[in-house]
């Protein structure tokens, strides 16, 4: 199988590609990845063994992701800007890599007929009630709250409306917060381990209450391998591991494991239109493909914390 990553050089796409290759390593992979900030060379390491190439590009550049959309059997796109925070300040470059990017390589998939798997996100669902029993589900209507998960929904909606058009071989898969190794600092969870280990000040938004469905990064790549392998085209995939977890729970988590004091948590100004909970039912993937997750967020955390440690 030959398949073209996009967004490959990023934390979830270079979990994809180093899990994909210890499962299939006589597969053949191209990484197409403009490398912005997000991205990390380091995350590659290890890869130069397989069948393994890099593109360095943007998404939204027809012609060049249309060449090597071309001679490919599948497309899994992780290309995306992901930070709210980033998005609420500006959310030009949101617009341009979620939506304009995912429309050129739909034109793509379409010109040469190829199986495209979408990698979205829960936040297009929007917020759920805290202290509710309520999940989304495949069905559940799009409410997309802040910048970001706009520009998500959109491409959502763009897939769906290619696929029903034209009768593209699309998935979309909505997963719930992945961590693990090669993460971006600026995210809660590697923020966290990163200034704990340095004893400094670890920032949470308004009380920390917030519940997020964790789930360990392997996992999600599993997830994504059995929708290429048995998922339907045209249908949609919610993947959780039920690990509702509120934010200041996880960020205690890290500090009992690092044996660091909670005296370092610091509660500052909430986040603008700050969605107060997410939490998915992922019973479709797991009774029609026979999915599984591997990893509890304890086994998870440890493994992210070792990591984390081997940076330092």
């Amino acid at each position: 199988m030959k398949i073209l990553v996009t967004g490959g050089g990023g934390f979830i796409g270079s979990n994809f590609l180093h899990y994909w290759f210890r499962r299939h390593p006589k597969d053949e992979i191209i990484n197409f990845d403009l490398m912005t900030y997000a991205a990390d060379p380091r995350n590659l390491v290890g890869l130069e063994r397989y069948n393994y190439m890099f593109i360095k590009g943007d998404i939204a550049e027809r012609e060049l992701i249309g060449k090597a959309v071309r001679d490919v059997d599948a497309i899994v796109n992780f290309a995306a800007e992901s930070h709210v925070d980033n998005s609420i300040n500006d959310s030009s470059r949101f617009v341009h890599s979620n939506i304009v990017g995912v429309h050129s390589i739909l034109e793509a998939v379409k010109r040469y007929g190829k199986r495209f798997h979408q990698v979205s996100t829960d936040e297009v669902y929007g917020s759920l009630p805290l202290n509710s029993s309520l999940r989304f589900t495949e069905e559940s209507s799009y409410r997309p709250m802040n910048p970001y998960a706009a520009t998500k929904a959109s491409a959502d909606h763009l897939i769906r409306s290619y696929f029903n058009t034209y009768g593209i071989g699309a998935t979309i898969s909505n997963c719930g917060n992945n961590y693990g190794p090669r993460q971006h600092l600026e995210k809660l969870i590697p923020k966290t381990i990163s200034n704990a280990l340095e004893w400094r000040k670890i920032q949470l938004y308004g009380n920390g209450k917030q519940v997020r469905d964790w789930i360990y990064v392997d996992d999600h790549c599993s997830a994504i391998e059995a929708i290429l392998k048995k998922g339907v085209v045209g249908e949609t995939y919610l993947v959780g591991a039920d690990g509702e977890v509120p934010n200041i729970e996880m960020v205690r988590l890290i500090l009992k494991e690092l044996e660091r004091p909670e005296s370092l948590i610091e509660h500052i100004k909430d986040r603008p239109g700050h969605d107060a909970r997410y939490a998915l039912d992922a019973s479709k993937i797991r009774e029609e493909l026979g999915w599984s997750i591997k990893y509890n967020i304890s086994d998870g955390m440890k493994a992210t914390i070792d990591w984390y440690r081997r940076l330092k």
